[in-house]
């Protein structure tokens, strides 16, 4: 992403805004249900966006213009509240109620590792 913006989600939509904080444009939204666009992040490059959706129970990955190329699902994954990407690019993802971190690939097409589980202490 370009450093002159910041992003912001209201729980289903996602914004472009300037560092003063105008609003530059609506990149995306899904008003199917609530807490689709829960939290975002961005890849170190700034080509990917990861959107952790609440109510559906999976990842987003977007291209930096907003179109969506991958739905990333996982039985294990209830309620992905958090997603964060690393410096080096790896994407983790929490569970809210499944207790999990996983690894995603940086596509966000397929799960790389159980990093953390209700077993290890990982609680809501």
């Amino acid at each position: 992403m370009n450093v002159e913006v910041q992003l912001s989600t209201d729980d289903t939509a996602l914004y472009k805004y300037t560092l003063n904080g105008k609003l530059v444009s609506k990149m995306f939204e899904d008003k199917s249900d609530r807490c689709t666009v829960y939290m975002c992040a961005v890849s170190p490059t700034g080509d990917k966006l990861y959107i952790a959706n609440l109510s559906k129970h999976n990842l987003l990955t977007l291209a930096k213009d907003g179109s969506v190329l991958a739905i990333f699902t996982d039985h294990a994954l209830k309620n992905p509240r958090c997603v964060h990407v690393t410096p080096a690019g790896q994407v983790l993802v929490c569970g809210y109620q499944s207790n999990i971190i996983l690894q995603v690939d940086d596509e966000g097409k397929r799960k790389l590792a159980i990093l953390a589980t209700k077993e290890d202490g990982l609680l809501q």
